[in-house]
């Protein structure tokens, strides 16, 4: 009798330690941590282990998935012949003056010949670019209020945004009232990270119309993250629509 309840006993014992598993977030294996879409890293459940376990775009820093950093903010990380656009390395837009169509060729980059303009911000105070030409700005025309759209986890202006917001500058200047910039992030990351992000998409916006001339006070912003989406598709086209800043007027 003594015997058999030795056996039970280890038997008991032998059930406990190999059927309970260990508490949350403590672990054994990658399947006790899968609930909740994390790995196991040394006995604890991770949000990851190496890049592989985070989507694109973030890197694994610390077990936790961030954004990945720009690969360049200024020309000179790009190397010779290169130059930064929108945290990306890219080609340079010209070599030497006969790439810029009668322009010159400045650092890569084509710049507009004198008297003639390719976009607003060629021009002076209270002028704007029409057919190529600085002429001056007409206070009634209708101001190009669409959003400005940015690429994934970039809160930096690309060229093309650029020449919209030199247009918009002049027309701004050339009307009255205040304008709230709102930015806004896709669903993609954390609403604590998606709403910083959008901060900072508005605040580019701001920087870069004031640079243009208008007045500061005329501009506020404000970040909206991930919660005011204009597309609810989980898709590359959807999130791209849900990047932006909007003027509110």
């Amino acid at each position: 009798m003594r015997r058999i309840s030795l056996w039970a006993g280890l038997a008991l014992a032998v059930a406990v330690l190999t059927g309970c598993p260990p508490t949350y977030p403590k672990c054994n294996n990658d399947e006790q941590c899968q609930e909740k879409g994390e790995v196991c890293v040394q006995g604890q459940c991770q949000e990851c282990a190496t890049d592989a376990n985070c989507r694109e775009g973030f890197t694994c820093q610390a077990n936790k998935c961030a954004p990945k950093p720009p690969e360049c903010t200024t020309d000179a990380a790009c190397g010779t012949g290169r130059i930064c656009e929108a945290g990306k390395c890219a080609e340079a837009q010209c070599k030497d003056d006969s790439a810029c169509n009668g322009g010159k060729c400045q650092a890569g980059r084509c710049q507009a010949p004198r008297d003639t303009c390719t976009a607003s911000t060629d021009c002076g105070e209270g002028q704007e670019c029409q057919s190529g030409k600085c002429v001056t700005a007409d206070a009634s025309s209708k101001c190009d209020y669409s959003p400005v759209p940015f690429g994934f986890n970039e809160s930096t202006l690309d060229s093309s945004a650029q020449s919209r917001l030199g247009e918009l500058a002049a027309c701004i200047k050339a009307s009255q009232g205040k304008i709230t910039l709102g930015g806004h992030a896709d669903e993609r990351g954390t609403e604590e990270y998606n709403l910083q992000l959008s901060n900072r998409r508005a605040a580019a916006v701001k920087r870069y119309l004031v640079d243009l001339g208008v007045p500061s006070n005329r501009l506020s912003t404000v970040g909206y993250g991930e919660t005011r989406p204009v597309s609810s598709a989980g898709t590359e086209e959807g999130w791209a629509e849900n990047r932006r800043v909007e003027f509110q007027r």
